[in-house]
């Protein structure tokens, strides 16, 4: 796994954003996190060693523009570099998350097609307001393969009619990490999980969040230990495609 943030910096959008991690470390070093900027790993995925080799070997999973939007309207004028970097590293997997699915139809590569095999650009949704409006987008692109966020998950939401469509492969979600972390109530994620079993659809509870209720009760637990706690309760639910 390598991550590869190529740009630093975004405008916060839905209510998902509220407390943006991205936002809450800059403010540690007083900077201003609202502000759009190429970073000196722009060009990391193409790197070689003094062998001439890449520094990222074949094979890895690029998790990409973590700390931004890759469809941020800032970036537009380094996208199509962006692009021909993916383009040359297929070899790896590019991971792709984003909350501005609305963009993407204008800023994919003119020879998309039906989708790079090894881009994976996955939706976001937090609310069902955000699902109604991002997922009917998503579902209308052309892509190889469709996985659905719902970090931090803020609501029960009911996303059982996209995914019966079956152009949904995989459904992760999660709380909210952070001091000021709204509640993800371990229901609103069991219900997920039986939309994803009914539909045949993967489903990873990622993890747990900073504030988790279940049966009536609310624990807080350490960023360290989200990840796992998540694991522990043993309710993902794979699937051979």
């Amino acid at each position: 796994m390598a991550c590869w943030n190529l740009w630093h910096g975004c405008r916060k959008l839905s209510e998902g954003c509220r407390h943006c991690y991205v936002y809450r470390q800059d403010a540690q070093w007083e900077q201003d996190a609202s502000q759009v900027r190429k970073t000196a790993a722009f060009n990391l995925p193409v790197r070689r060693d003094r062998t001439g080799r890449y520094k990222i070997p074949p094979g890895e999973t690029i998790y990409t523009c973590f700390t931004s939007d890759f469809f941020v309207e800032e970036a537009d004028a380094w996208r199509d570099e962006a692009w021909t970097m993916i383009r040359e590293r297929s070899d790896c997997t590019f991971l792709i998350i984003t909350k501005r699915i609305d963009r993407a139809a204008v800023c994919l590569p003119a020879d998309w097609g039906d989708g790079w095999p090894h881009v994976v650009l996955c939706c976001t949704c937090e609310t069902q307001d955000r699902a109604d409006y991002r997922l009917p987008i998503y579902l209308s692109l052309p892509l190889r393969y469709r996985e659905v966020i719902c970090e931090p998950l803020l609501e029960r939401l009911d996303l059982s009619r996209y995914l019966a469509t079956g152009r949904i492969d995989a459904v992760w979600c999660g709380g909210e990490s952070g001091s000021e972390a709204r509640v993800c109530d371990f229901d609103w994620v069991l219900d997920l999980r039986r939309q994803c079993v009914d539909a045949g659809v993967g489903f990873r509870f990622r993890q747990t969040g900073a504030r988790l209720r279940k049966e009536g009760r609310i624990y807080r637990i350490r960023r360290p230990f989200q990840h796992s706690q998540a694991r522990k309760a043993a309710v993902d639910y794979s699937i051979e495609r």
